[in-house]
């Protein structure tokens, strides 16, 4: 059975399997103190935000924003949005 949730709008049927999970990254502004924005960011952010997890993940849950290990996402887009499946092991930590 697979998963169905929602990214930016748009329906999705993504269901990661074993200890990995299904997850986006959120637009990385960045602002000075002052407020002037800046422009974009020369590499991806290594945070994201969870949208479904697999049967063996036991640390992380939906919703969780999660910090994870620069290069161990596997990128793959789905109805023109950008999915990242990521490996529990591969994340380090929720914040």
């Amino acid at each position: 059975m697979l998963e169905i949730y929602e990214i930016e709008g748009g329906n999705m049927a993504v269901k990661p399997l074993g200890a990995r999970v299904a997850a986006h990254r959120e637009e990385a502004v960045e602002k000075t103190k002052s407020g002037i924005l800046l422009g974009e960011a020369k590499e991806a952010p290594n945070y994201a935000v969870v949208d479904a997890v697999g049967a063996g993940v036991k640390n992380v849950k939906k919703g969780d924003k999660i910090l994870f290990k620069q290069y161990a996402a596997t990128e793959i887009e789905v109805e023109g949005k950008e999915v990242l499946i990521i490996s529990e092991e591969d994340v380090l930590a929720t914040i």
